[in-house]
């Protein structure tokens, strides 16, 4: 039996012409379909290209922003354990004497580098963007105040800072630790305070 070498139903002896007249219909609708999906694939392909496009641009912008934020409150954790150096200079020098001349004239010097460090040490934290939050008579916030007790005092209006146990920080204009206070109660209802709303 001889082996049957027909392709596409066209008889082994008939030889195909190249220039024989083709189904044009049939060739326009395959065109077309070919067209439409080159065009369909090309749009997929285009809307993934500006989807990565966008996450790339993203990624850049979280990364950006991550690194800001490092760059401002990076400290963060070393600052809050500096901050208990700062108490404890500042608790040593309060235990001192209210005259310092009756210290012996050795003490005194030890007073005065205590006093240097701790000044020094205050100098290094605003570099670095750590500030004290002002609270002695200053109306109460609970932003950055934390109340330890309240204080019957009726020559100042009530809810001001009579009393700073201890001091609160800022880092980069976010709170670091609050300042743990004293309010006053009994006194005067505080005037309300002029709003900045325009």
């Amino acid at each position: 039996m001889a082996s049957d070498s027909t392709a596409g139903g066209a008889r082994a002896d008939m030889p195909v012409d190249p220039d024989a007249p083709l189904d044009t219909a049939t060739e326009a609708v395959d065109v077309e379909r070919l067209i439409e999906k080159l065009q369909a694939e090309k749009a997929e392909l285009q809307d993934k290209y500006l989807r990565a496009e966008a996450e790339t641009q993203n990624v850049r912008r979280r990364g950006q922003q991550e690194i800001e934020r490092e760059r401002k409150y990076g400290i963060e954790r070393f600052a809050r354990d500096v901050l208990s150096v700062a108490d404890n200079l500042g608790r040593a020098l309060q235990a001192l004497p209210a005259d310092p001349e009756k210290l012996d004239p050795a003490v005194r010097n030890i007073v005065a580098g205590v006093q240097a460090t701790q000044r020094e040490l205050q100098s290094v934290l605003e570099r670095h963007g750590v500030t004290k939050v002002e609270a002695l008579g200053k109306p109460f916030s609970a932003d950055v105040h934390q109340a330890m007790m309240e204080v019957e005092d009726a020559s100042v209006p009530a809810g001001t800072v009579v009393q700073e146990l201890i001091p609160g920080y800022l880092l980069a204009g976010r709170l670091l630790r609050a300042a743990m206070v004293a309010v006053s109660k009994g006194g005067p209802a505080r005037a309300a305070e002029p709003s900045n709303d325009a």
